[in-house]
Formats: C-alpha cells, sequence, structure tokens
C-alpha cells in the first residue's frame, strides 16, 4: 500500500461566517494542493472539509500519515468520540445532537478505507506546510467575504 502524507487546515472568519479549508496531498516527490471555501460555515467544518476531500481524493487504499492542527477532528477520531456518536444515533453524551453529521459520515466511510496515522501539531507555530495551509484556507475564505 502505499504511504500518502496529508496536511490539512480550515479558516473561519466570523465563525459562523465565511470559511476556507486547504489540504496538502504529497506521495514520494509528487505533491497536489485541494482547497475551497463556504460563504456561511464554522471553523470546525472547515477542518473536517479539508481531511475529507484530501482522503476522498485518493484513488486507492493507503497508508495515510495526516497531520492537522484541528483537536477537534483528531480527538473526535482517536478518542473515539465520533464513534459513540454515530452509536447513539449521533446524540453526544449530554443527548444533545453531533454537530457536523453530514461531514462525519462520509468521513467515517473514508476511514474504512484506508489505514490513517493521525499526528496533532500546533498550528501557527511555524509547521512549513501547517503554515501553507493556513495562508490558502484564508485565501479561500476571502472569496466569500462580503
Amino acid at each position: 500500500m502505499k504511504t500518502v502524507m496529508i496536511f490539512t487546515d480550515g479558516a473561519c472568519s466570523g465563525n459562523p461566517g465565511p470559511g476556507g479549508w486547504c489540504a496538502i496531498l504529497r506521495y514520494n516527490q509528487n505533491e497536489k494542493i485541494l482547497s475551497g471555501g463556504e460563504e456561511n460555515t464554522t471553523n470546525n467544518r472547515m477542518e473536517l472539509c479539508a481531511v475529507l476531500y484530501a482522503l476522498s481524493a485518493l484513488k486507492e487504499s493507503c497508508n495515510v500519515v495526516l497531520t492537522s492542527d484541528s483537536r477537534y477532528v483528531i480527538d473526535s477520531i482517536t478518542k473515539g468520540w465520533v464513534y459513540s456518536w454515530q452509536k447513539k444515533g449521533w446524540k453526544k453524551s449530554d443527548g444533545k445532537p453531533a454537530l457536523n453529521v453530514d461531514l462525519w459520515q462520509p468521513l467515517l466511510e473514508q476511514l474504512k478505507r484506508h489505514e490513517v496515522k493521525f499526528n496533532w501539531i500546533k498550528g501557527h507555530a511555524g509547521h512549513a506546510e501547517n503554515e501553507m495551509c493556513d495562508k490558502i484556507a484564508v485565501q479561500e475564505s476571502l472569496k466569500f467575504k462580503k
């Protein structure tokens, strides 16, 4: 199985407000940058979009090392929260509805396709790919600023 490095970030101005996301996919010497945004969204949704669209872009099952500064995304998966929400009919432990189910459901399908190792890094701390993703995500969000 191929090993792909993925770096992601999301940005939002206002939260909710205009947002953007970016993912850098790297396999050997090949690199692809994906990005997009929405007019009215949240930072967590943009973080999820970056991961979802990056994994969806892979044409075959891969070993993935995914680096993100999003505790929401990484902890929800690695600590099993999202699987608990799913098991409880997309309800959190306090009984309130889980957020972003429309993104979590397809993301969980992608996680079945790939072997993903999650790597959390501190945002805005000089990590080259994270800084690049942040810059592109912010540029995407500005396309929706009024």
